[in-house]
């Protein structure tokens, strides 16, 4: 299939280059982007505040279309960030320039979400302006922090998957590795949280609504992409044989680009979203008919592809739709490719050479199957040598162990919406069969375990197996998580493709997570380590010795006062409830789901509770326990337990009793910016997931950075912090992996731990009587039955090793200087935790892509 416009504008042809190397389009590729260092260790770009300041006032008339007299704030930012993404371009295009000069490999990532957060921050930090500009809206009457507070959070993902990947693209541009990343530009996000009587209730998420600034909108980039239909088979079978797919439906996607600029802006990269368009606005018969509705209704059906995040999938509408997002945005991306590196390289026989495909997680596993329909169907490849560029180009990175999350679709949804697909993923399957096969005797259920088709469950496609097949490499985001790869979902795939697996611990970038969310502890550590960790996050190590030091403990504790009285008014802003910054926060911040077990913390916030009534007297520290997340809108229990968590922290709150030593808060629509005022502020990092089903984690390296100290079980990335922190410096409990499949196996029940438990006996007999939900005696019996009977997620089983666990940590708290001791000693060695660490490994060992 051809592109829909073979005419690329001016603006394409400089930035995007499709039919030849970018050129600049002013000034030299460093022309307000190579920066130095400031006075305070912190980048600088050169440019005056002065200059920012005419700057800003050039697009408040030309581009917003108001004066200094009529500008709203919302004008303000949208005129400061156009401002700043005209010096992000310079960069951009001459990162782009030296890519095509130099023929350097590129990197595409293709993801369901990119949760980016703000960018007017981000980009200010990474091209250090953000001293000049503060002092250029300062003249003129206005606030940095007040206009950057009007920003959006780009609504483009719900939690680790998203967040990973823009930390990923922000380490490429850092790590001058030329990348693209491949997504959706969703309209609508998966919702704005609302909280009702501490129901979740679900809002639309209109993060567009008042235009975006930093993104370029590219008409003339745009693919069609087919559905449905029927394939004509002619000239026969096998190589000499071409399919011809007679698609039902065509959507076309249409790319925006946003700019993603690196550390101190030495190389820019892109982040190309797509939105879909139907090819004819309306059906013009119909609407002449007086069908009005009618004649909208084909143009409503493709545009729904990009406007919500995540559909509703427990409708079989729900699942098509789905599928259908998922391949548009494969789709487009592996066009879009393919159609840049023919035009540079004249042939796709490099195109492992020079290409590097990343899949994050089976979402865009389709990309297996569409790659090789495009080599053979529209480029008349033989099977044998597209298969053999499709697996050299695409790699895999697996983010759960849960069946159920990986994903599959049925035979007839997937016939039924891309018949080409199904034909290819059965040749990919039959070869795949026929290869095992032909080394040696199997049996019928060892081929069963193989096969990408899942006969048990009424013929579903497996996708995690079609990514597994069509990778290069595959790979685990933890060394727990890796090994467990191994030895469960994928173990007969590892048996028969020994190797293929490997490991890529996650990490996080340093700019937003330390230098942007915590710019006290951040000033304080350049004062006293020197800026060498703002390019090297491993120097951060030279803080160790400053750990026992009383002036750099006392400054660094005032860091983090600062940051809890920060937060403390958005807590009373939005929750109402006041908190004292002397209480040690302990803080649980991530998706609301059974195995991350904030049913855990919440039943042993109700044990704690009961005991300071029982005896005031006893040393508890002083807590604030703070809860943020979002459940999916169809997760029944997940809701519950948000619920759950408002009923005990009003009680608490209205308790006199208590209320000064213990509070639950649950802060509504937890999104980017909401954690970057939470992270800096946590004292505790609740990271308490069921051991063996958490993949990695970031939101634990996020917080161990910022100095709290981890609570956890040695699940996911937790094993590696305690290697790299030391074991006497983060508080593990609970079950191990093997203890919980042990224990699963054994059939002990919720139950009879309950029966051996008068802590949790108690806390369960509360729930039960209605204690907190007075109104309502039943309405936490779904959990109840959940955790009382199997109790997958060992809550049951684990809640006396947490109750402990947590008691250590009180003990801790009331000595200061040990506390804090181990609080900077987080900091100091969570340098291996940065992105770029994982981003250098990508390319050394995966991507063969250039670094630096």
């Amino acid at each position: 299939m051809t592109n829909l416009a073979d005419q690329p504008t001016s603006i394409a042809l400089a930035v995007d280059g499709h039919d030849g190397p970018p050129r600049l389009a002013r000034g030299g590729a460093d022309d307000g982007i190579g920066f130095g260092p400031s006075p305070s260790g912190l980048p600088s770009s050169g440019r005056t505040a002065e200059q920012w300041r005419d700057d800003i006032l050039d697009k408040l008339l030309y581009e917003v279309g108001r004066t200094t007299q009529t500008a709203a704030p919302q004008d303000w930012y949208q005129a400061t960030a156009y401002a700043v993404r005209d010096q992000i371009v310079d960069g951009w295009v001459g990162s782009r320039t030296r890519t095509y000069d130099e023929g350097r490999k590129r990197v595409y990532y293709f993801s369901v979400e990119f949760l980016i957060g703000r960018l007017l921050t981000d980009s200010l930090c990474n091209m250090g302006a953000t001293a000049a500009v503060r002092q250029a809206l300062n003249t003129l009457g206005v606030s940095l922090d007040s206009i950057s507070e009007l920003e959006p959070d780009a609504a483009l993902g719900n939690g680790g998957l998203g967040r990973l990947a823009a930390c990923f693209m922000e380490s490429l541009a850092s790590l001058s590795t030329p990348a693209y990343g491949y997504g959706i530009r969703y309209e609508q996000g998966l919702f704005k949280q609302a909280l009702v009587d501490g129901w979740q209730r679900e809002l639309p998420e209109d993060w567009l609504s008042l235009g975006n600034p930093w993104e370029f909108k590219r008409p003339d980039v745009a693919y069609p992409i087919c559905f449905g239909g029927v394939v004509e088979h002619i000239g026969g079978d096998g190589d000499k044989g071409r399919a011809v797919w007679h698609p039902a439906e065509r959507a076309v996607a249409i790319a925006h680009d946003t700019p993603v600029p690196g550390w101190r802006g030495r190389h820019v990269n892109t982040l190309r979203l797509w939105s879909a368009r139907s090819l004819d606005p309306m059906q013009l018969e119909a609407f002449n008919r007086g069908d009005f509705v009618g004649a909208l209704a084909d143009r409503a059906k493709i545009e729904a592809i990009s406007r919500v995040l995540y559909p509703n999938d427990e409708t079989e509408a729900g699942q098509e739709l789905r599928l259908r997002q998922e391949f548009f945005f494969t789709s487009a991306s592996l066009q879009d490719l393919t159609r840049r590196h023919l035009t540079q390289y004249k042939d796709f026989a490099s195109l492992p050479d020079y290409c590097a495909i990343q899949l994050n997680d089976t979402h865009p596993s389709i990309a297996v199957a569409e790659l090789m329909r495009l080599l053979i169907d529209e480029h008349g490849m033989a099977w044998d040598e597209a298969w053999s560029i499709t697996t050299r180009t695409l790699n895999y990175t697996n983010h759960t162990l849960m069946p159920e999350a990986l994903e599959s679709w049925s035979v007839e949804l997937l016939g039924r919406v891309l018949p080409r697909h199904l034909e290819i993923i059965y040749q990919i399957n039959w070869e795949h069969l026929r290869r095992i096969a032909e080394h040696g005797p199997t049996t019928d259920a060892r081929n069963a375990a193989l096969s990408l088709i899942d006969e048990q469950h009424g013929r579903r496609v497996r996708m995690g197996h079609l990514a597994f097949l069509g990778a290069h490499r595959v790979n685990g985001v933890s060394a727990l998580h890796t090994e467990l790869m191994r030895q469960t979902v994928f173990k007969e795939l590892n048996e028969v493709y020994p190797g293929k697996i490997v490991n890529k611990t996650n990490g996080i970038t340093f700019r937003r997570w330390l230098f942007e969310a915590n710019p006290r502890l951040t000033a304080l550590l350049v004062e006293t380590i020197g800026p060498a960790f703002l390019d090297d996050p491993m120097r951060l190590v030279e803080a160790a010795p400053f750990a026992t030091d009383p002036v750099f403990v006392e400054r660094y504790a005032r860091c983090r006062r600062e940051n809890k009285i920060s937060l403390g008014r958005i807590i009373r802003d939005r929750c109402g409830i006041a908190t004292d910054p002397a209480s040690l926060f302990d803080v649980q911040i991530k998706r609301i789901h059974e195995y991350k077990r904030q049913l855990l913390n919440v039943l042993e916030t109700v044990a704690l509770y009961q005991a300071i009534k029982d005896d005031p007297g006893q040393s508890f520290a002083p807590r604030v326990k703070i809860f943020a997340g979002k459940s999916a809108a169809s997760y029944v229990r997940a809701k519950l337990i948000i619920k759950l968590a408002n009923d005990v922290g009003h009680r608490i709150d209205a308790d006199p009793a208590v209320r000064d030593r213990l509070k639950l808060v649950f802060l509504p629509n937890y999104n980017v910016s909401l954690a970057e005022d939470i992270v800096p502020a946590a004292d505790l990092s609740e990271q308490i997931s069921t051991a063996g089903m958490e993949a990695s984690g970031t939101g634990n390296m996020k917080l161990g950075l910022n100095g709290a100290i981890t609570i956890g079980t040695l699940d996911g990335a937790n094993v590696e912090m305690r290697t790299n922190v030391g074991e006497e410096n983060i508080v593990i409990f609970g079950l191990t992996t093997p203890e919980v499949q042990a224990k699963r196996a054994a059939g002990i029940t919720g139950a009879e731990v309950v029966a051996g438990s008068p802590r949790l006996a108690r806390v369960i007999e509360a729930l039960k009587a209605g204690e907190f939900s007075p109104d309502d005696k039943q309405r936490f019996a779904p959990l109840l039955d959940a955790i009382l009977g199997a109790d997958p997620f060992m809550v049951c089983a684990d809640f006396d090793s947490y109750w402990e666990a947590q008691r250590r940590v009180d003990a801790l708290w009331a000595d200061p200087a040990a506390w804090w001791r181990v609080s900077i000693l987080n900091t100091a060695h969570m340098g291996w935790f940065s992105s770029d660490r994982t981003i250098r490994e990508y390319c050394a060992e995966i991507w063969g892509a250039p670094t630096d």
